[in-house]
């Protein structure tokens, strides 16, 4: 049992990036005092045993595939919504655990991704200004002075919508829909038309003749019938992640329980900010995005702060540099933290550093770009003799066209077709898929 409280609001002290300007304090207060007494949305035991797998990719043992929405919305908590992205991110998971031959810790980037850190703090059209949309956690995305006033009560529909996702989450990874007999039903909609689900389809079949063997030895696991299925958000909302913190019955230690992993973005990862205080007084397993000006001693330092005892599977770093300087940028962190002796797993973001703005005015990136920052992510943990350990990515399972390239390629004057993200361009399912299969190709050969 942990000898003395740990003190949670040490972080109010700090300056804090990207929170909301509140427009009523007391209604804010009265919303955080109504979201401290409802139940926790997961368990800090289930927070531990993620710690433990992430500890395996640590060590070389696993990888991690991280995804979801670029930002969730509440009208998106639906049962079709929370199928597509699950079917999407177990196909993907298939695809790297039978052509990568890796064990995959799965972890959706959804059940609170409800918030976006803003580049600009206001938004400007037709020569009206109004606050940038924060994400429906905040405001409205509807440019109107009542949509974008932001609205502590939010912050309750958030905790509901996440509820009601996770449920849906856990309904369907425990409740047969993640039988690996599926493989071919998860696809049922999609082979004809995409070459992805053409080539997944041939990899169903040769894991049809895997379980048929094993059927036939007798040989039938739990592990064929159920997923290990983890949640996961940007801790972006301060209020927010601290009223859902819980200290935990068996060891006194403090949780976050929004979420079994939280993560620091690049925009709030100052060492002497509220986001990195808040982080490393719960006991989560946590991630920090680390864009291409991150220096070594910045890297170490929050090492130092976030995980002093090196632990195992507590601090994973996400590194966001852009397909340009990945092979520039990361070989110095790795080096320096790998003499270190700090163990930390290392995830790829291929997907914020490669954005840019087609002359239709959508925000968009290429396929291409993606899959490069991800060759080069591997290509310098290859050469410096460490683990590549896992892809984060934005990713849907509808068919937008947000992003451009892919097998059945998308080009920027389609970008208006279906372009329905509430924030940044995400992958649709084929291009998904395209992406796992050259990860599973990458590290067969790292």
């Amino acid at each position: 049992m942990s000898a003395e409280p740990i003190n949670l609001d040490s972080w109010r002290d700090l300056p804090a990036a990207q929170q909301p300007d509140w427009p009523d304090r007391s209604a804010l207060e009265s919303v955080v005092a109504e979201l401290h007494g409802l139940p926790p949305l997961v368990f800090a035991g289930e927070c531990d045993e993620l710690k433990d797998r992430l500890a395996a990719v640590a060590r070389g043992e696993a990888f991690v595939l991280q995804g979801g929405d670029c930002a969730e919305t509440f009208a998106g908590a639906t049962a079709d919504n929370v199928r597509n992205k699950l079917k999407t991110l177990l196909q993907m998971a298939i695809v790297l655990t039978y052509a990568g031959r890796v064990p995959v810790v799965k972890i959706g980037r959804l059940a609170g991704q409800f918030a976006k850190p803003r580049s600009k703090p206001t938004e400007t059209r037709g020569g009206v200004e109004l606050p940038a949309y924060r994400g429906d956690m905040v405001n409205g995305f509807d440019f109107t002075p009542e949509s974008r006033t932001p609205d502590p009560v939010r912050l309750l529909r958030a905790y509901h919508s996440s509820a009601v996702t996770l449920n849906l989450a856990r309904a369907f990874t425990k409740g047969g829909y993640a039988d690996l007999r599926q493989v071919h039903a998860w696809n049922q909609d999609f082979v004809a038309e995409s070459p992805a689900g053409r080539r997944y389809e041939q990899l169903a079949r040769e894991i049809d003749q895997a379980l048929a063997f094993m059927h036939a030895c007798r040989a039938d696991p739990e592990e064929f019938h159920t997923v290990e299925f983890y949640s996961s958000h940007e801790a972006l909302i301060l209020d927010y992640d601290r009223a859902l913190t819980r200290v935990d019955s068996r060891t006194g230690l403090p949780y976050d329980v929004s979420a079994h992993m939280v993560w620091i973005g690049e925009r709030t990862r100052q060492l002497d900010g509220a986001h990195v205080e808040f982080f490393s007084r719960i006991r989560n397993p946590i991630g920090v995005k680390l864009g291409p000006t991150t220096s070594p001693e910045e890297a170490l330092a929050l090492i130092d702060k976030l995980n002093p005892a090196n632990e195992a599977g507590r601090l994973t770093f996400i590194a966001r540099m852009g397909a340009s300087k990945v092979r520039d940028a990361l070989p110095p962190l790795v080096e320096k933290i790998r003499a270190s002796g700090a163990q930390i797993a290392w995830i790829c973001d291929p997907m914020h550093g490669n954005t840019f703005e087609a002359p239709s005015g959508h925000k968009t990136r290429r396929l291409d770009d993606v899959l490069d920052e991800v060759a080069g992510f591997f290509e310098v943990h290859r050469a410096l003799g460490t683990h590549p350990g896992g892809i984060h990515i934005e990713f849907t399972g509808d068919d937008v066209t947000e992003c451009v390239g892919g097998g059945h390629p998308i080009v920027e004057e389609d970008l208006a077709l279906r372009y329905e993200t509430a924030c940044d361009p995400r992958l649709n399912r084929g291009q998904s898929l395209d992406l796992a299969f050259r990860v599973a190709e990458l590290y067969r050969l790292s």
